[in-house]
């Protein structure tokens, strides 16, 4: 039987069919820009799908994420996350797929791309770093940083990359000068870098467009 859909949000391109991204909110949780974003795959031919990690909450100050974080940060967002794989990948017929992570998600997103290496085939990050060590993944990697981050400094970043590169996956970091964290989300009115938000969407989609997902 089909996996059934989890708490989110599924966007389709217009035929209902393309290839399998998995969106990983930010610490604000599944807002109106997770689900703008999730539209704007599915408009280049992507099914994307947003697990709601926090459960119908959302946040728009930094004081009300934090404690969504403590809330339901953990276990229960692994097996959340874990299971949004499952049902995407079920969705495009057992197929393997991209993950996409945004601060908050980028964390779960470079950790599902190790504890599930036969689903995981490329992972996006946005602002954000996790684990040290990647042995058995088989995924590719694109991160997104901002030169300016007081929640991820560049050396946090270098290490990063560098424990991608030990484990001999391929990778490819930029870093955007000038700008700060979120970036690239348009309702961070005092983060939002349009220059660099084009940018990196630019370049996630040539990523993402890039080989095929099996």
């Amino acid at each position: 039987m089909p996996i059934a859909q989890p708490d989110g949000y599924l966007a389709l391109p217009a035929n209902g069919e393309g290839s399998p991204v998995l969106a990983l909110h930010a610490w604000w949780g599944l807002n109106d820009t997770m689900r703008a974003f999730c539209d704007r795959l599915a408009e280049y031919g992507f099914v994307a799908f947003a697990p709601d990690l926090f459960h119908g909450k959302v946040a728009d100050t930094v004081v009300g994420a934090e404690a969504l974080m403590k809330e339901f940060d953990g276990e229960q967002t692994q097996t959340a996350v874990a299971g949004a794989a499952a049902y995407v990948s079920d969705r495009a017929g057992g197929s393997g797929i991209a993950v996409i992570g945004f601060s908050y998600g980028a964390y779960y997103a470079l950790e599902l791309s190790t504890a599930d290496p036969e689903r995981i085939r490329k992972v996006v990050i946005f602002y954000g770093t996790g684990p040290e060590e990647f042995d058995g993944s088989q995924a590719e990697y694109l991160g997104h940083f901002a030169e300016n981050d007081e929640f991820e400094p560049l050396e946090n970043v270098d290490a990063l990359e560098a424990a991608i590169r030990r484990a001999g996956r391929p990778v490819e970091i930029h870093r955007y000068p000038g700008v700060g964290h979120w970036f690239f989300e348009p309702d961070r009115v005092d983060a939002y870098d349009p220059t660099a938000a084009s940018l990196a969407w630019d370049r996630t989609l040539a990523f993402l467009k890039a080989g095929v997902l099996e």
